[in-house]
């Protein structure tokens, strides 16, 4: 018998659980629904992953880190202070949770953070990701200040029933990185 080469499997399975976790939310993810999903044997989920949290921890990693790389290429893109903070508009406006998918990923991510310590982790390393970018143009304390504007503007936006007026955004920013 041939043995089948499949060197995309895991990265598969993990695509394929951050989709079941948007669709149905962590409590819906199950290995049989992932690995249906993936379209792999059962049997690949015990192979590449030691449990259901071996999985979802690697895969809201590859979502955290998805989420912080266009953060980063944003801000790192800004060649001074102004073109910072209107990056800074742009990720709360058009980058960060633009999707319903990315909302309920985050928020589920959230949800499990509030719970364990490993999860925690995840957005711990987010959080100092995402502070160390915007302080390339920025003091430590204004982009703490920033980082929580943004993750609030953000989930406030995505749940609001009203759009929110970017002029808002560009105001508070400027207040935070004021002089």
């Amino acid at each position: 018998m041939t043995r089948r080469l499949d060197p995309d499997r895991r990265d598969r399975i993990i695509d394929a659980c951050l989709e079941l976790i948007a669709e149905a939310g962590v409590a819906g993810t199950s290995h049989r629904k992932v690995a249906e999903r993936a379209n792999v044997p059962l049997g690949s989920m015990t192979y590449h992953f030691t449990g259901m949290d071996e999985l979802l921890r690697e895969a809201f990693t590859r979502f955290s880190d998805t989420v912080v790389a266009v953060f980063e290429e944003r801000l790192g893109a800004a060649g001074s202070v102004a073109e910072a903070r209107a990056a800074v508009v742009g990720i709360i406006h058009d980058d960060l949770l633009a999707s319903p998918r990315d909302l309920v990923l985050t928020h589920e991510l959230y949800a499990l953070a509030a719970r364990s310590p490993e999860y925690r982790q995840i957005t711990h390393r987010w959080m100092r990701r995402s502070r160390a970018a915007l302080e390339r143009h920025f003091s430590p304390d204004a982009a703490a200040q920033l980082d929580a504007l943004i993750e609030g503007l953000s989930i406030h936006r995505a749940l609001d029933t009203e759009p929110t007026d970017s002029r808002r955004t560009v105001d508070a920013v400027a207040r935070i990185t004021a002089p």
